[in-house]
């Protein structure tokens, strides 16, 4: 028994003295071979496209938003209201009085709106005046003024298809981001949420995905020559089919939702049938369902859609042009009017009982 003993004291001690051993000529190795952190190579100066890009990047992201569309929603069973996010978008400064500019969409569902700036202050947001036709609205914050960069003005009659343009947004919430592109094509159109078409529409490859709708779309230069707001993608994300409303629209709409809280546009006095109706019974036009009396469309003498004396309807006027401009739908009348003012006379032509007629009808003033 002791002898075993003895041989396990002497088993175990080799055994010791053999781990100590492998464990310091780890170490050693480990010494000998250990990796050091690499040389930095020296930068070569940014090419003056960079500099160019980045410049501008500095100068126009203090002018781009976060904004958090918010909704009031009751517990079930402890009937607590409480405050849900509901979405997020982007927007911009419009000018040093607070009001940013957006999309109607990033704000349609909430009960109220939150901006965070560049320098990530919050504030809450007031809503102004919004435009759903134009997937346009308003909002101001009662930040300080040095916090409110206005972004410069372009303009979009003269872009031309190839240029370069970059939008800064906050894709899927990752604020202030800047991706860059060129103007894919011009003159697209798309619906607007109200059903309106919204025309001269540009389409940019510069990566827009869900986030960045509100946000900006610049020129080379800084200014503002769009705002984002709507994607073509299969996946719901990027897919190279990015669209803003041109700033043309926008510097048009803005001021009317700041001082007017919509967009006020001259009417003939006249009340569509549903667009749905007139697609049904063939017809490509804005169907005329009731003439309000006293108006210019009454003076001029319009006819509206009535019951006949056995109970079956008579087509009103079918308004397909004005002053040479083709109306296909009431969406499309809308757009013929909006950039006139009441008091103006317009040539009307319409279709009746297969004739069709050229009509001048004063326009008054009118809400939406």
């Amino acid at each position: 028994m002791a002898s075993f003993r003895s041989l396990f004291a002497l088993v175990f001690v080799l055994g010791l003295v053999a781990g100590v051993g492998l464990t310091a000529l780890a170490t050693a190795q480990r010494d000998v071979g250990a990796a050091t952190a690499r040389p930095v190579s020296v930068r070569a100066e940014l090419t003056e496209e960079e500099r160019s890009v980045t410049s501008l990047f500095e100068r126009a992201s203090p002018s781009v938003v976060n904004i958090t569309s918010i909704a009031l929603r009751r517990d079930f069973f402890r009937m607590n209201v409480m405050e849900i996010p509901q979405g997020a978008g982007s927007g911009f400064i419009w000018d040093a009085e607070g009001h940013v500019v957006t999309n109607f969409h990033v704000i349609r569902d909430g009960n109220r709106a939150e901006v965070t700036l560049a320098d990530q202050t919050s504030w809450e947001a007031e809503v102004i005046g919004v435009a759903p036709e134009k997937d346009l609205a308003v909002l101001r914050i009662d930040a300080p003024r040095a916090s409110l960069v206005p972004l410069s003005i372009g303009q979009s009659v003269d872009l031309k298809v190839g240029q370069s343009v970059l939008a800064i947004g906050n894709p899927f919430g990752f604020d202030q981001t800047l991706t860059t592109g060129i103007i894919s094509a011009l003159g697209r159109e798309i619906d607007s949420r109200d059903g309106v078409p919204i025309r001269d529409v540009i389409q940019t490859d510069a990566a827009i995905n869900p986030g960045n709708s509100g946000g900006p779309l610049l020129d080379s230069s800084g200014r503002l020559i769009g705002v984002n707001t709507a994607i073509v993608s299969p996946s719901g994300g990027y897919a190279g089919l990015g669209f803003a409303i041109p700033v043309d629209t926008v510097n048009w709409v803005v001021p009317q939702l700041i001082t007017h809280g919509q967009i006020r546009r001259p009417v003939l006095g006249v009340e569509m049938v549903a667009d749905h109706t007139t697609r049904r019974l063939g017809l490509f036009g804005a169907l005329v369902g009731n003439v309000v009396r006293g108006s210019g469309a009454d003076e001029a003498g319009l006819k509206p859609t009535r019951r006949g004396r056995n109970g079956s309807w008579v087509l009103g006027d079918l308004i397909v042009a004005v002053d040479g401009e083709p109306v296909r739908s009431s969406g499309e009348l809308r757009l013929a009017l909006e950039r006139r003012s009441a008091g103006e006379t317009v040539k009307v032509k319409v279709k009746r009982e297969g004739d069709e007629i050229d009509l001048d009808v004063r326009l008054s003033e009118g809400q939406r």
